[in-house]
Parts: structure tokens; C-alpha cells; sequence
């Protein structure tokens, strides 16, 4: 999943760059699914659908996510840099994430 703060129209564009051949992820969310409280907007883990339990959210700031603060793992902000690996660097704890 990718969840985002962005309008629908930029986070379309993100996915082509991200997921140009569309295999890899399976659902978008953007603003419009995200919570607006006094004029800023955060994301709502709950509309996954999914257990939060068994739920991580990358992101480069926890505000996105204040109502599930512990599901959040922090990652740099991204720049576009195609030579940007920090996400490779995250396997090996996603892995045991994943085997917990």
C-alpha cells in the first residue's frame, strides 16, 4: 500500500513512478483518506482494513500517524534520488517483523 497525504493526482504520478508496470503495489490512498483535523491531515492506519498489530508505516514524519504512533518506523524523507537505497537497509528488520 501506499498512503499519502498528497492529492490523488500526485500520488497517480507517484505510482507511475514507483509501480510503473503496476505489480507491485496494490492499493493507493491519498488524501481523501486521510483525517483533516484543524487543517492538516493525517493518516488512519484503520483504513487498511487490516490488524494493526501486524501493521508497520514507513514514513519520514510521525505526524502522519499520531493516532498509531507505534506502528511507525522512521525512514528519511525521499528526494527522487534513484540511487537512494534506504529502504534496501530496511529488509532485514521488515524480515524479522515478519517472522515475529
Amino acid at each position: 500500500f501506499i498512503y499519502t497525504t498528497a492529492k490523488q493526482d500526485y500520488a497517480k504520478k507517484l505510482l507511475e513512478v514507483l509501480d510503473p508496470k503496476k505489480k507491485l503495489i496494490r492499493r493507493c490512498l491519498s488524501q481523501s483518506d486521510c483525517v483533516c483535523s484543524q487543517g492538516c491531515y493525517w493518516k488512519d492506519l484503520t483504513r487498511l482494513g487490516r490488524d494493526l498489530a501486524k501493521t508497520v508505516a514507513l514514513d519520514h514524519t510521525m505526524q502522519g500517524f499520531p493516532a498509531q504512533a507505534a506502528n511507525w518506523i522512521p525512514v528519511p524523507r525521499w528526494s527522487g534520488d534513484p540511487q537512494d537505497e534506504e529502504l534496501l537497509r530496511l529488509i532485514p528488520v521488515l524480515a524479522q517483523l515478519g517472522q515475529a
